[in-house]
Parts: C-alpha cells; sequence; structure tokens
C-alpha cells in the first residue's frame, strides 16, 4: 500500500456539490489501484481561509510518501501554496480532472485553468512533481498518479535503504566500482562491505542440522540433471545461513558477493548455489561480482515493480537483439523449474551451477551508472525469447545451457553506442514510466 495524501480543490463561487463529488470520485479510484489516502476536500478559497486552515491542520504530523494536488476546477493560486509550501519537501502530482458533456453540450469547472495557473508556480518554488491532466471521455489518469506515487514511495525507502557486499572489485573491474558520497548524496543508498573472513567465521559456527534443514526445506526440490556431491550441498546451505545472518542483523535489502576472486579463488566454492537461495528464501535482490551500482539498480527496479530485479550479461549482439545470460544462476521467479547439475569452469571447482529455462516475455533492462558524479540510467524494452541452443567455451563437456534470453530490440546499435556495463537488471513488462518517474524525482537523467 502506497501512502499518500490527497487534497481537493475548488473555487468557493463554483457549486460545492460538484466539487466534492469530483474529488470523492478521483479518490476512489485512486484506492482501487492500491493507495492508502489521507484526504481532505473540499478545500477552497474562502476568505478567512478556513479550509486552507483544516488542510494544513488534518495533514501536519502524519506519515505519507506523496501528496497528490487535486484540482476539480479553477482554483487561485495562492489557495493551494498555502497548503502546498507546509510539505514542500514531499514529491507531488498535480492532478487536474476534467469536465463531462450533458446530451450535445460540455460542461467544464475550468479544471485545467487551475492546472495551468500552477505548473510554473510550482516549478519556480522548486517542488519535485508530475503535472498529469485528464481528458473529457477518456478514462481517467488514475494510473499514471498510482505509478507516480510508487516512485516517491521508492524514493522514500531507497534514503534509507542499504546493500551489504563482501570484499570489493572483483576481478579488479572498473565497471562495478561506486563513489560512497555521491551515491548517499544523488540515490540516497548505502552500500555497507563486510570481509569475506566474517563469513567463514560464521559459516564455522553453522551445524549439520542447520545445514540440513536447508537442504530438506529447499534444495532437495530442486531438479538435479546429474547428482551434486553432498558436501557441496553442505557448503551451498552453510554459506547461505552464515550471509543471512549477516543481512538479518544490518538490515540489508540487497547483497553481492566477491565472486570470481574470493568465493572461487579462497574458499573453493562457486557460490551459484548461495545467491539462489538468498534470492529465493531470503528475498534478497543479489548480484555477483561486487556489482555496486547493479545492485542498486536491482533496488529501484524491486521497490518499483516488486519483482526480484535479476540480473543478465552479454554474450553476443546481433542485428536484432542481443543474447544476455548467466554463468551461474536466476532466481526461482523467473523460471518454471528450478535445474542444477554439477559442473566446472575452466581451473575453477566445480559447484552447483543452475541450468533454469528462463521465461520469455516482455521486459525492461535497465542501468543505473555514474559519470563524473552524475547519475544516469540507460533503459530500454524488447521482447525476450528463449534462446537458440548455445554454450560458453570453457566449461566441462557436454557443455551446460546457460540461463538466457535472447532479447529483440528496435535499434541493437543505438543501445550498444549507450551500454554502460555487462550486467543490466531485468523486469518484466514495460517499466518504463515508472522508473523514468523515480529518475525525475531523484534528478537521475534517463538515456
Amino acid at each position: 500500500m502506497v501512502k499518500a495524501a490527497f487534497v481537493g480543490f475548488g473555487e468557493v463561487n463554483t457549486p460545492i456539490d460538484i466539487i466534492i463529488n469530483k474529488c470523492k470520485a478521483a479518490e476512489e479510484n485512486l484506492k482501487k489501484e492500491g493507495m492508502d489516502l489521507i484526504s481532505v476536500y473540499p478545500v477552497t478559497d474562502d476568505y478567512e481561509e478556513k479550509d486552507i486552515k483544516k488542510a494544513v491542520d488534518a495533514l501536519k504530523g502524519q506519515d505519507f510518501d506523496c501528496l497528490v494536488v487535486c484540482i476539480a476546477g479553477w482554483i487561485p493560486t495562492h489557495a493551494v501554496v498555502k497548503v502546498t509550501e507546509h510539505f514542500r519537501h514531499i514529491p507531488m502530482v498535480l492532478w487536474g480532472l476534467c469536465g463531462w458533456t450533458e446530451g450535445d453540450r460540455l460542461v467544464t469547472t475550468a479544471d485545467q485553468a487551475g492546472t495551468t495557473a500552477l505548473r510554473k508556480t510550482f516549478y519556480d518554488l522548486g517542488y519535485t512533481f508530475r503535472y498529469i491532466y485528464d481528458i473529457v471521455g477518456i478514462p481517467s489518469h488514475t494510473k499514471e498518479v498510482y505509478n507516480y506515487y510508487l516512485a516517491a514511495s521508492a524514493a522514500k525507502k531507497l534514503r534509507h535503504a542499504k546493500a551489504g557486499m563482501a570484499g570489493y572489485r572483483d576481478m579488479n573491474l572498473y565497471g562495478t566500482l561506486y563513489d560512497g558520497g555521491s551515491l548517499k548524496r544523488e540515490i540516497g543508498a548505502e552500500i555497507e562491505t563486510f570481509e569475506m573472513l566474517e563469513i567463514e567465521q560464521r559459516y564455522s559456527k553453522i551445524t549439520d542440522t542447520e545445514k540440513q534443514a536447508v537442504i530438506d526445506k529447499v534444495m532437495s526440490k530442486w531438479d538435479f540433471k546429474k547428482p551434486a556431491n553432498p558436501e557441496s550441498m553442505k557448503l551451498a546451505a552453510g554459506y547461505y545461513l552464515a550471509v543471512k545472518q549477516i543481512c538479518d542483523e544490518r538490515g540489508y535489502d540487497a547483497v553481492s558477493l566477491k565472486d570470481v576472486d574470493g568465493m572461487k579463488k579462497l574458499l573453493g566454492f562457486p557460490p551459484a548455489p548461495i545467491f539462489m537461495l538468498l534470492a529465493d528464501e531470503a528475498g534478497l535482490c543479489t548480484v555477483p561480482e561486487n556489482d555496486s551500482l547493479g545492485s542498486i539498480t536491482q533496488l529501484m527496479v524491486k521497490y518499483l515493480t516488486g519483482q526480484c530485479a535479476f540480473y543478465l550479461e552479454f554474450y553476443e549482439f546481433f542485428k536484432d537483439r542481443v543474447l544476455a545470460g548467466v554463468p551461474d544462476y536466476i532466481p526461482a521467479e523467473v523460471t518454471e523449474k528450478v535445474e542444477v547439475m554439477p559442473a566446472a569452469f575452466g581451473d575453477l571447482s566445480e559447484g552447483i551451477l543452475n541450468v533454469s529455462k528462463v521465461k520469455p516475455g516482455k521486459v525492461t533492462m535497465c542501468r543505473l551508472t555514474s559519470i563524473d558524479g552524475e547519475y544516469y540510467m540507460h533503459m530500454v524494452v524488447g521482447e525476450g525469447i528463449t534462446p537458440r541452443k548455445w554454450e560458453e567455451a570453457g566449461w566441462t563437456q557436454p557443455a551446460p545451457q546457460l540461463p538466457g534470453l535472447e532479447i529483440l530490440l528496435g535499434d541493437v546499435e543505438d543501445f550498444a553506442q549507450k551500454v554502460m556495463c555487462q550486467h543490466y537488471i531485468i523486469s518484466y513488462g514495460d517499466n518504463t514510466e515508472k522508473i523514468k518517474n523515480l529518475c525525475d524525482i531523484l534528478g537521475v537523467e534517463i538515456i
């Protein structure tokens, strides 16, 4: 549920029943979308400003993520600003309702006279807001209002969100680095690092009984294409419990582990099943290789869509599509059946590899990036289809069919020339409006 304030305005000389009925209908439509509202209406420009005082008193001390400024008819600008100035730090929607037809004539309360008087005023006052207006004869833009408030709620969550990261800069990559100060200032999220030594220390205290409980509850239900080493199963369950302890204690919503130069090289255990358990059982956003901004992008997408916001990386570009896959795992949410098998890549130790099929469908790919301290979001919508038979050279033969999609794009060349990293975050459906709203609130430019 999105917590929002709803204030409905109309001019004192407009028939009061009309303003009340229009505001009530708008309020009910927002509630149907799932918004939890603190509502005040009608607010007029009465000479003694009793309505203005009533609205301010009703909202002061309340906790809400956003303010819906619903204009149900002409209203002098001052009457609105005297309310909104008390809540200028909160994102707003300037929402103009519309008239209606009676027989062969249009009846209007001059809603857009009110919004057009206010739009530039809100801009000049430095408000963070979205301007939305309804049109006679077309369904109300309630969904657009709701989507903006999902973004406002996500922005509020990000201001206090934390991601955990074991180690830093896996494989000495550049594209996974981040600047803590600008990230906190512009996005709000915090990335906290913890040492792999702490994982190992906690792992040593996990009992065989605790490991077996995870194996029996979850891992035994995976579809194993070949039997896995029982010791590998125990390692996965134990390391999962160790990392989960850290995440639970510190309130992390996302986590990344040092993969190649950490878990695989130092501990001799590829972390794919650990990530699977963290995603599916602990409900965390997960991405490998200390991908800092990938992790933050996941939080943004999850807060907006409620989806797990999984990652894919690019293997090949074609004229009309890209091949995107993963060499380790996908969350159970994005596959019909969790399929795994023991496998090894090159000189690395054998681990439990996820070989599940990724669900096809329309997808939004996006990536937060930083350029000289300024933040940008690159995103594109495509159609994900089941890929052709393919393999990554280096896996033990017969090579596994890795999870992936061929994603059809309108302009592969344009995407390729703007691509920001090997990892992009995937969500199902066209989520560009939701992501754009959040970026507008945060001051992040869309690429």
